[in-house]
């Protein structure tokens, strides 16, 4: 009991200290305008950004970047192909900004790519004809398969080698993604109403979260070709420029 009496003592006396010291304190500090804000600390706003910033982060360490077809025969003139992406050329440079900068955020970069037997015999059918005597579009070792002037693959980047128009088709494109845990895609590269938009419709039927477009990093033969093909597509996709998604 005495030990219950003295707790009860205790309590008391801070209840009178804090209606003899606090609570006029709080009532001069309100009278005077300065309300509540003006009694509990602000946080600062870099809190806040710094948040924002750590979300980003972990959002980019899931994303991963296909960047699709972006080979000599498919997007150089010079190369005289017969497979060549009229609108191929005027997007290298935004593949390669969004590249650059992908890389600056933290995102995966899988560089997808056709290399293709001398003698044909892995690519599609209807285009068997364009292969004889060891050459041929997108050919392995040849230089029509590298990598358009200006793009490189470098370290910690990916390369997938892939026979069809979509990249997940017989390759093990998807089992490398899920394996390091990405969720969501952006894809650039050539071309639109083919390889961009096969491979499109194979991500989201495996279930990727999110899967971007850039319309000024893709391409096809035509302008219009290139915008109705976004606007034919019936999913849930998102597109974006370059600059609105990356920066």
């Amino acid at each position: 009991m005495p030990s219950h009496l003295a707790l009860l003592s205790c309590l008391l006396v801070l209840v009178l200290s804090l209606d003899k010291f606090l609570l006029p304190y709080l009532r001069k500090r309100w009278l005077s305008g300065g309300g509540v804000a003006a009694i509990i600390p602000r946080i600062p706003t870099s809190h806040f950004k710094s948040q924002r910033s750590m979300a980003a982060a972990a959002q980019w360490s899931e994303t991963t970047m296909l960047v699709i077809d972006m080979q000599k025969d498919f997007v150089d003139p010079a190369m005289g192909s017969p497979l060549l992406v009229a609108g191929g050329e005027a997007v290298i440079p935004a593949v390669a900004e969004a590249v650059a900068v992908a890389r600056k955020r933290g995102i995966f970069v899988v560089w997808v790519v056709r290399e293709h037997d001398p003698s044909g015999r892995d690519v599609e059918l209807f285009r068997r004809h364009l292969y004889s005597g060891g050459k041929g579009p997108t050919v392995k070792g040849l230089k029509g398969a590298e990598l358009a002037d200006g793009l490189f693959i470098k370290e910690g980047d990916y390369k997938l080698v892939k026979t069809r128009f979509s990249a997940f088709f017989a390759t093990h494109l998807d089992s490398v993604l899920k394996t390091l845990g990405m969720k969501n895609l952006v894809i650039v590269g050539v071309q639109t109403p083919n390889c961009i938009r096969q491979t499109v419709y194979d991500a989201v039927a495996l279930d990727y979260e999110k899967v971007m477009v850039l319309t000024d990093a893709t391409a096809a033969a035509r302008p219009d070709i290139h915008l109705g093909e976004y606007s034919s597509f019936m999913l849930a996709l998102l597109f974006y420029s370059s600059r609105e998604l990356l920066v």
